[in-house]
């Protein structure tokens, strides 16, 4: 069912607004027979997207609300989130920076709205990954993330103007003998403290500090 503009060859062109056999909504703009331009599409299940289109899929800057009240506001190829872009979630997290694949990609920064702690730095493909700082309320930790854990050298650094040098070490796992391939527990990084001192400037041990 299509109410709206057409071009000489019949095909939808221009604005017009369609209800599709699936119960889903547009309304806005078509090229040739196909969404594109600015529109506003409602899904049968309560999603809703507003933004821009070409031929047929979300490219461009749009707006995404999800069914379970989250929603994604930024950049668009092809249908997947990607580009720049802020991801509210539904537990009221946040997430606001880079995207590829719809998958949180590049540097961004997270907010934990329960704790308020927030996690700025890079992410691969939906994981936190490179240097980075994970800032909490009295205090904050510097350093580098692998596959979403701290690892390597890094320091915390507390308001009361101090900070604590170390490294997360990856504790070795004994095998142990099983009859059945079984998933294993991954055992978190343990921090180990090598020296207290009062603030001071630091850089990733790989990457070279400024020249003075």
């Amino acid at each position: 069912e299509y109410d709206g503009g057409r071009n000489s060859a019949g095909e939808r062109h221009g604005f017009g607004k369609a209800l599709l056999p699936n119960g889903d909504t547009y309304e806005g703009e078509y090229e040739r027979g196909l969404r594109s331009g600015r529109g506003t599409y409602r899904f049968k299940n309560g999603a809703l997207y507003t933004g821009n289109y070409l031929q047929n899929k979300k490219h461009g800057k749009g707006v995404f609300f999800y069914p379970d009240g989250s929603k994604y506001a930024g950049d668009w190829v092809q249908d997947q989130r990607q580009g720049y872009g802020e991801y509210l979630y539904a537990n009221g997290d946040t997430y606001t920076g880079e995207w590829a694949n719809n998958k949180r990609h590049g540097q961004g920064t997270y907010v934990y709205k329960d704790t308020g702690s927030k996690y700025v730095g890079g992410w691969l493909n939906g994981i936190q990954e490179g240097p980075a700082e994970l800032i909490h309320l009295n205090h904050r930790f510097k350093g580098r993330f692998v596959s979403g854990k701290p690892l390597g050298r890094g320091k915390f650094i507390f308001d009361i103007g101090c900070e604590q040098h170390g490294e997360y070490i990856q504790p070795e796992q004994e095998k142990e003998e099983e009859e059945e391939e079984t998933p294993s527990l991954s055992v978190e990084p343990q921090w180990k403290v090598s020296e207290i001192t009062k603030l001071t400037p630091w850089t990733p041990h790989d990457e070279k500090a400024p020249s003075p």
